[in-house]
């Protein structure tokens, strides 16, 4: 199914009126991150704050919607951001990195992990990361499977 199908079946079943929304799949592994979501474990997201900058793109916000896509662009559920903070990815919590629910939930496999991500994702797009990167932290809650 496609993001715009699974919206329309949502905003019908919930009568939504007016809302908008993003389709968008998770960074490195989008089918495995996408499948924790639909368990309940995965509540949490991290991105790198220079590349909305960089965009010129707005930062998530609470109430926002997402249709959260898998590695081949089909949609497989939605989500609705229930908080972000920005903070210095040195600064990121314990708790962030457990609703993030990777690997064994530690902030130390957290941190291993996006560093690997952001070095990549940054130099991708002519930046680079270190500690002190801003880093956009989303909560959420799945509101929608079909």
């Amino acid at each position: 199914m496609k993001a715009e199908q699974m919206w329309d079946k949502f905003v019908l079943k919930n009568q939504i009126e007016a809302a908008e929304y993003q389709s968008w799949a998770f960074g490195a592994e989008p089918d495995e991150l996408a499948e924790l979501v639909l368990r309940g474990i995965k509540t949490g997201t991290a991105s790198a704050y220079p590349l909305y900058e960089a965009e010129n793109e707005a930062l998530p916000k609470a109430g926002d919607y997402s249709v959260i896509l898998d590695s081949k662009d089909e949609a497989v559920c939605i989500i609705k951001t229930t908080k972000v903070s920005v903070v210095p990815f040195r600064e990121v919590s314990k708790e962030h990195a457990r609703k993030e629910g990777e690997g064994d939930g530690s902030l130390e496999y957290w941190r291993k992990v996006h560093v690997e991500f952001f070095c990549k994702d940054m130099s991708e797009n002519g930046k680079l990361f270190d500690e002190d990167m801003p880093v956009v932290c989303e909560e959420f809650k799945l509101v929608y499977r079909p």
